[in-house]
């Protein structure tokens, strides 16, 4: 099974100032947010990647350049827009505390699955599309570069925060309870029998582990082992 990491792009000007940015061109990242998408490219180097796919926002594809530049040999990179932000319709480039006050505010955060956002899109629908493009991209990098392959899929909060719901066996009515911060890095692997979930909304530590591979099978009854620990030993 092929091994996606799930990388939210780095902080924006429009999450530093608190505003929805949502499909708004031309946010781009903030100087901490450059920073952190460096620091997180830096730990992806440690594990050559087979692809690199974004969204095309620019906060994206700036978060995707930087790991395609630290990558010793540089993958194929694409953007694909089934993995764009969710259209918030009227909610968009709105202050989040303004919006707090909105009567559907209370349904987006208990039951998003009856979600439709003015003049946009369902929360279901914006799960189903992202879900669907991600396990088609893994499909096609495990036919292409074999089972141990290892690709990035660079996009939003509540896209990957839906993403990892899916994977996780969670009704789309509980994902606000995972939390997806900016530059951040969680590891889903899908087998025959179900998905994988190595990691969620994780900011440091080593990756280099994901090199050789995430082991198939069954899982182990008590935990098993773990990941080799950095310097290789037991």
């Amino acid at each position: 099974m092929a091994t996606v990491l799930l990388v939210r792009h780095g902080r924006t000007t429009a999450n530093a100032t608190g505003l929805l940015a949502g499909r708004t061109p031309g946010v781009a990242l903030d100087d901490l947010g450059r920073d952190q998408a460096a620091r997180t490219a830096e730990r992806i180097a440690a594990v050559p990647v087979a692809e690199v796919v974004s969204s095309p926002l620019e906060r994206c594809t700036e978060t995707a350049r930087a790991i395609v530049a630290r990558q010793g040999a540089a993958p194929p990179s694409s953007v694909d827009d089934a993995l764009t932000e969710c259209n918030y319709g009227l909610w968009q480039n709105r202050r989040l505390s303004d919006l707090a006050t909105e009567e559907l505010w209370p349904r987006v955060q208990s039951q998003p699955s009856a979600v439709v956002f003015p003049g946009g899109e369902s929360m279901a629908g914006m799960q189903a599309r992202a879900v669907a493009a991600i396990r088609r991209h893994d499909a096609a990098v495990e036919a292409m570069h074999g089972p141990g392959a290892v690709w990035v899929a660079v996009s939003h909060g509540d896209i990957i925060k839906s993403i990892l719901a899916d994977a996780l066996g969670m009704h789309l009515d509980l994902f606000q309870r995972l939390e997806v911060g900016p530059a951040s890095v969680s590891i889903v692997s899908y087998g025959a029998s179900r998905p994988r979930v190595a990691a969620t909304n994780s900011d440091g530590g080593d990756l280099s582990w994901l090199a050789k591979g995430v082991p198939s099978g069954d899982a182990p009854v008590g935990g098993g082992a773990g990941v080799p620990a950095p310097d290789g030993r037991a």
